[in-house]
């Protein structure tokens, strides 16, 4: 009988050592999940911007065409892609 109550006995604790570990690793986890998310909310929803006043003269001709030759000079580097070249050429000639 004694050998029977240490095997119960030893049981009991590696049972209980088990759970308790078990508890902490779930604590850990759901308190590194929590910061997680906070992390995320933090960088996932900014303000909005405001939007930038409109330039109170229109552009003369002279800065729309130092703007295209910037904007040809970063096409011609490989920064802009032809549709981006086009979309910002049409935005400085209709301004």
């Amino acid at each position: 009988m004694p050998g029977l109550l240490r095997g119960v006995a030893r049981t009991a604790v590696v049972a209980g050592t088990a759970t308790a570990v078990s508890n902490r690793v779930s604590r850990r986890q759901a308190g590194r999940w929590a910061q997680q998310e906070q992390a995320q909310s933090a960088y996932a929803a900014p303000p909005p911007a405001a939007a930038p006043p409109p330039p109170a003269v229109a552009p003369s001709m002279d800065d729309k065409i130092a703007q295209l030759k910037d904007l040809g000079e970063l096409k011609a580097q490989g920064v802009l892609t032809e549709a981006e070249f086009e979309a910002q050429k049409s935005r400085i000639l209709n301004s």
